[in-house]
């Protein structure tokens, strides 16, 4: 019998779990140890920050799922993994830490024959002072920070009805965020409901942003294909923020906020400030803080990890210019290169270096996005782990038959803007391969033909019908397994 640990629950580590779950014999187990007991779907976060959405409708119990499945789930914090094991216990383990009642604060050390380290991201508010729901700034990057945020956009709703102006800032908080698609869409989002309630005179709304170029959304920007003619994603994404009313601040890396004014600094190194009612800033993204230990008990997490906490893969980490980055840097099967059962899916991978060209400011400041590697591309490599987990337990060796670079995968991202079925609309965009390629497609970088944008109302009913059917195929509904990543 084998046992595969997963450690997290959301689109990469419960898309590995049902995947290995359906692909295994009974007589094998596997572990989803989380301290989250619900899934949440990430992406309809937006509109439960418009209020257009219930934590019920995106969210449900994993516990449920997991049962009916045959999957063992532990509500429990992983602290560090012994990939070794020790003298005690010759198996490899992970150690953790119980969050449920009664057992609370229990340790349990949960050995393993492949581990798949899928925890996501830790939501660094810290790294920028006065930044998250306890301070200033609102989110969306989680359920319970969209139902927050959407209180307070109440409030400035209100005000603005009541004739009162409001200033509202979207964006990221960080000079080093990602996820600017996700700030990007509930700024059009708020835009459309403030202009549905024919508020417009009463609102100032800015995106503030690291990206060099709007639209870079973290890989680079685009040319795409739009209406048969080819364009870049900069012009693509400054026609929609400026069709909402929306001004933008670029190149811009924020240090601290305050009650009612954001800090920020410039890459020219200039120190500047805007003021807010309302702000919702992405912070910046870090490893969950595990750590690694020998047999003998040494730390051994700066092998396993790289300075921000996220796991080393089968890429190539070498310090080099960005003229000499490639394509072929990036991972294909996600395993570490030391230990051959241990995989990392999703945000908890380390990327080997940034897509968008990087650029520091005189004072030292490095402004530009981190690579995005959440949702479709999450999907997809959960799905390739557990294929080539499953594949070497069935053949009793390692076999690594299945992979998927984002350097050869694409991406679809459908950019809300409002809800319903008659009301609303989304920018539609499609691009392949996510990590540009100019050795293989040299004047664009990726394949034209495969990289489009579109906006539209058909876009927004997309967004509808992938929220149900993934929803449908996370809670392991007949036949789920037929709904693509």
């Amino acid at each position: 019998m084998a046992r595969v640990v997963i450690l997290g629950a959301g689109i990469s580590g419960h898309t590995a779990a049902l995947l290995l779950r359906k692909q295994l014999a009974g007589k094998h187990e596997v572990v989803v140890i989380s301290p989250n007991k619900l899934y949440q779907w990430i992406p309809s976060n937006i509109w439960v920050g418009i209020g257009k959405m219930t934590r019920k409708q995106v969210t449900f119990e994993l516990d449920k799922v997991y049962k009916k499945q045959g999957i063992v789930f532990k509500r429990a914090l992983a602290k560090s993994i012994s990939p070794e094991g020790n003298n005690d216990s010759p198996k490899p383990y992970v150690s953790i830490e119980y969050l449920e009642n009664g057992v609370q604060g229990q340790v349990e050390n949960v050995e393993y024959d492949f581990l798949i380290n899928a925890t996501g991201p830790k939501l660094n508010f810290a790294a920028t002072p006065g930044l998250g729901i306890d301070k200033f700034t609102n989110s969306v990057c989680s359920f319970d920070h969209a139902e927050h945020a959407w209180k307070n956009l109440q409030i400035s709703l209100d005000k603005m009805t009541n004739g009162q102006k409001q200033r509202f800032v979207f964006g990221v908080g960080h000079p080093k965020s990602t996820c600017q698609g996700a700030a990007f869409e509930y700024a059009l989002n708020v835009a459309f409901e403030i202009n549905k309630r024919k508020l417009w005179d009463k609102a100032e709304m800015t995106w503030l942003t690291n990206e060099y170029e709007v639209g870079d959304f973290g890989m680079g920007g685009a040319f795409v294909k739009r209406g048969g003619y080819i364009t870049s994603t900069k012009i693509f994404s400054e026609s929609i923020l400026s069709e909402y009313g929306i001004r933008w601040i670029k190149r811009a890396g924020v240090k601290k906020v305050e009650e009612g004014k954001i800090f920020y600094e410039t890459l020219e190194g200039e120190q500047n400030s805007i003021d807010f009612d309302f702000a919702m800033l992405i912070p910046s993204f870090a490893g969950t803080g595990l750590k690694a230990f020998d047999k003998s008990g040494t730390d051994i997490s700066d092998k396993m990890f790289n300075a921000a906490g996220f796991m080393k893969v089968d890429a190539d980490y070498s310090t080099k210019s960005y003229e000499n980055w490639r394509a072929a840097d990036w991972p294909s099967t996600y395993q570490t290169p030391d230990y051959p059962n241990i995989f990392a899916a999703g945000i908890a991978f380390a990327p080997p270096h940034a897509i968008s060209q990087p650029h520091t400011n005189p004072n030292g400041l490095e402004i530009s996005p981190t690579p995005p590697r959440t949702g479709m591309p999450s999907g997809v490599i959960g799905k390739i782990i557990a294929q080539n987990i499953a594949l070497s337990i069935k053949k009793g060796e390692i076999v690594l038959k299945h992979s998927a670079s984002m350097s050869k995968m694409g991406a679809a991202c459908i950019i809300s803007a409002g809800y319903g079925l008659r009301y609303g609309s989304a920018a539609t965009m499609t691009v392949f391969p996510i990590v540009p390629d100019y050795e293989k497609y040299p004047k664009w970088g990726r394949d034209i033909d495969y990289t489009v944008g579109e906006p539209g109302l058909a876009g927004h009913w997309i967004k509808l019908i992938l929220h149900i059917a993934f929803m449908y195929k996370a809670k392991a509904k007949p036949f789920w397994f037929l709904i693509p990543e």
